[in-house]
Parts: C-alpha cells; sequence; structure tokens
C-alpha cells in the first residue's frame, strides 16, 4: 500500500474511533456537532483513501488542493474505476454530511434516537467501505473494552419518524410559545428529505414555516416528507456485531443525478399522477401558447427524454401522456429566451416531411 493512501486511510480510522468516542461519552456538551464532524471527515479520507487505492486522481491537472466532499462522494459513485458506492450508501453520507453543516454552521435539535440511526448507519458503512476495498476489519481498530454504539437499534424507521412529528405537534400549540424550538426539531427531518431529493442546502426559515403549517392542518407527514416516508432500516445483529443501513423500499426508484447536480437521491412517488400532473392543453394554458406550440417547444428540448419532465402512464389498457411542474417550470423559464416563431417552424417542417414520406 502505497504511503499517501497508508496516511489517509490511518487519518479516516482516526476521526472514525474520534466520532464513537465522542458518542459514547457520558455527557452532552458539544456532543453531536463534534460526532457528525468526525464522522464526516472520516468518510471523506476513506473514500479519498479508495480513490488513490485503485487508482484514481484526488487532484485535478494543475490544482493545490485535493477534490471537495461532495466531488469525492460523486466520484466514489458514479466513476467506474473507482466505483466503490452505491445510491443508497452515497444517501447516507449525504445526510450526515447536511446535519453537519446544520451542527457546525448554525443550530441542530435532533432526537436520540434519530442521531443513532445516522450514526450508527455511517458506522456501518464505513466498516464496509474498510471490508470491501482494503480486506481490513473496523472491529480490529477498536480495543476489546470499547462498547458498541448502541446495544438495542431501532428496527423500524417510520415509528421512529412518526413519534418525532408527534413530539413536534405537541409544540404547536399556541399556548405553549414553542414555535421556534419545533423549527429546530423539525430541522433534521427537513435536512433528510432535502438530501433525498438532491438539493444538499439547509432549509430555509420559510421552509420550514410551511412544513409548520401543513402540520398544523392535520396533513400527514408522510406527504409532507415523502422522500423519508420512502426509506425504511435494515437493522442486523446485536452487541459488537450490531450494523444498520439505510435502504429504499421495494419498489421505490433510485435516481441518479448528472454530475454538477448533486448527489444521488431515492425518490418516492406516492401517486405517479400527482407528480405528472399536466396534460398538454394545462401546459398550454399555462404558458399562454396554443397546443400545437406547447408540443413544438416540447419537442425542440426533447422533454419527453427526460423523467423529471413525462411520462406515459397506464391505467388499464388506457395511456395518458403527462407532465410534471418541472415540466412547466422549465418551459416558462426558455420561453422568454428562444424565438417561438422559429421554433415552430422547424416543427411544421419536421411534420410535412413526415407526412411526406409516410406518402411515397
Amino acid at each position: 500500500m502505497k504511503k499517501e493512501i497508508k496516511l489517509l486511510l490511518n487519518s479516516g480510522i482516526d476521526s472514525l474511533l474520534l466520532s464513537i468516542e465522542h458518542f459514547n461519552r457520558p455527557w452532552d456538551r458539544g456532543r453531536t456537532t463534534a460526532v457528525l464532524m468526525f464522522l464526516n471527515h472520516s468518510f471523506e479520507m476513506l473514500l479519498k483513501a479508495v480513490i488513490l487505492h485503485k487508482g484514481g486522481r484526488i487532484r485535478e491537472k494543475r490544482a493545490k488542493e485535493t477534490i471537495g466532499f461532495d466531488h469525492c462522494v460523486r466520484k466514489c459513485l458514479s466513476d467506474s474505476q473507482v466505483k466503490c458506492l452505491i445510491s443508497e450508501q452515497a444517501l447516507t453520507i449525504q445526510m450526515i454530511n447536511s446535519l453537519r453543516d446544520a451542527a457546525t454552521h448554525y443550530l441542530l435539535d435532533i432526537s436520540e434516537e434519530q442521531f443513532y440511526m445516522h450514526v450508527q448507519s455511517g458506522v456501518t458503512l464505513l466498516g464496509d467501505v474498510l471490508s470491501k476495498n482494503f480486506k481490513l476489519r473496523l472491529r480490529d481498530y477498536l480495543p476489546e473494552r470499547v462498547l458498541p454504539i448502541s446495544l438495542k437499534p431501532p428496527r423500524d424507521l417510520f415509528i421512529l419518524i412518526d413519534d418525532r412529528i408527534t413530539e413536534i405537534k405537541g409544540l404547536l400549540d399556541p399556548r405553549k410559545r414553542a414555535i421556534t424550538k419545533a423549527k429546530h426539531k423539525l430541522r433534521p427531518l427537513a435536512i433528510m428529505e432535502n438530501s433525498i431529493a438532491g438539493d444538499s442546502t439547509q432549509p430555509s426559515n420559510g421552509d420550514l414555516n410551511r412544513m409548520i403549517k401543513r402540520l398544523k392542518s392535520d396533513e400527514d407527514w408522510q406527504s409532507i416528507f415523502p422522500g423519508v416516508s420512502s426509506l425504511k432500516l435494515n437493522a442486523e445483529g446485536e452487541g459488537l456485531n450490531v450494523s444498520l443501513r439505510i435502504d429504499k423500499k421495494d419498489g421505490i426508484p433510485i435516481k441518479l443525478i448528472k454530475e454538477g447536480e448533486g448527489l444521488p437521491v431515492a425518490i418516492k412517488r406516492v401517486n405517479e399522477l400527482d407528480y405528472y400532473s399536466l396534460g398538454a392543453l394545462d401546459l398550454a394554458k399555462k404558458l399562454g401558447l396554443g397546443v400545437n406550440k406547447t408540443v413544438a417547444m416540447v419537442r425542440h428540448f426533447n422533454l419527453q427524454d427526460n423523467e423529471d419532465y413525462f411520462k406515459v402512464i397506464k391505467i388499464g389498457s388506457s395511456k395518458f401522456k403527462r407532465y410534471s411542474s418541472k415540466a412547466l417550470d422549465f418551459l416558462k423559464k426558455e420561453l422568454s429566451k428562444v424565438n417561438m416563431n422559429e421554433i415552430w417552424e422547424n416543427y411544421r417542417n419536421r411534420i410535412y416531411k413526415k407526412k411526406t414520406m409516410s406518402k411515397e
């Protein structure tokens, strides 16, 4: 093993052990922030070690610094030469990274059960990375006297989140004047949801206010956090052999985000007609165009090739061409930039050519 790889590997393991140590300390002062900072650093160091170990690069040509955290994770997910992660694993890392950002740059009020879930799943994943890529066992780096992070892992993510939502709703009583506290407790869930949606930014105060308004109206939390409700926990073993992995539920698709658009996400579309809510006529009305010109724009931008924008939905023996609100937003944005007359003329010419060829 090359010296640089060994040094990165040792640095990552050191940070992992410090994260475990801070988790198990018998006092809470600074505990959450310290655990997440060390765990996040451990991921970056170990993944960089993997990239070098597999013959990849952690510095761009003529760059003074190594690649950043997001680039590192993306490379380990999508670069065939160094690939060592699957989508669910990258999602686990993204959530830990986003929680770390909240803890170090603002405030993070996270329940002990949620905190355990993220940390234990992170430790499990780091152990998997060590085993798969370096043939090393995490337990070989722990002294015999060290206790595991937990002897009793949570078995059901739904119950864990449902309990937290019930607690937050209890704070929304106007007589308690605890809206600020409710927001802080809601923030970790909003961070999870953003991560699943491929958004690494922190939830704004407006975002949290809108979520609280929906909770006050007794809307189910599954519809407020559809991404979170699409996940499940896979817990295995007992004692020192406890493993916890965040996974997608059966039938929930995993979508890979292109370079520069963030990390992979797990998306649950409870009702596809809710997501693909617009027909061509709906698009035309909202754009202020005729249906034919709207279709011309759709064809011009190849929207029907993008699953975020378009899908043919089958109901019985019938098929319906449906578009998402993302498609509408995209077309509205582009409408002010393009020459609509030119797009329409090109579309008409293509239709004319097709008709002519079909007659020959």
